[in-house]
């Protein structure tokens, strides 16, 4: 079993001792378990693609407000500034970033599934590679 995945099982408590004692060692060797830790996700509070999620929820849910107090003063989609050029422009600005916004979080969606299929991948992996209880003789 690798290294990585016995300190896992033995939790965040163990990378922290982990990279304590690479410091003492010798301080690149502590940078670099620091590094990779943080890194590979495992010293985060919680997954990184939730942490990408809860912020993209939250910028979803200040455009909607932005949008909604623009609409109440004449803002962006109302109104006009009477420069039709600049308008032309803002309109297409603004079409672009909710393009690119709806393609980020189909972006996100995609890394999601990925993420999850792999996990799941390799559950049915070590499913297999368990041995299988012999059914008891009649």
């Amino acid at each position: 079993m690798p290294i990585a995945a016995k300190l896992d099982e033995m939790g965040r408590g163990a990378w922290i001792a982990l990279t304590i004692l690479g410091f003492l060692v010798w301080w690149p060797l502590g940078l670099f378990v620091l590094i990779y830790a943080m890194w590979s996700g495992r010293m985060m509070c919680g997954r990184g693609s939730d942490r990408w999620e809860h912020k993209m929820s939250r910028l979803q849910e200040k455009m909607d407000r932005l949008r909604a107090r623009m609409e109440g003063h004449g803002g962006w989609t109302g109104g006009t500034s009477g420069n039709r050029a600049f308008d032309e422009y803002r309109e297409e600005t603004l079409r672009r970033l909710e393009e690119e916004q709806r393609e980020f979080k189909t972006f996100l969606d995609k890394l999601r599934f990925a993420k999850d299929k792999a996990e799941f991948d390799q559950f049915m992996a070590e499913r297999r590679q368990r041995p299988q209880p012999e059914a008891p003789a009649a």
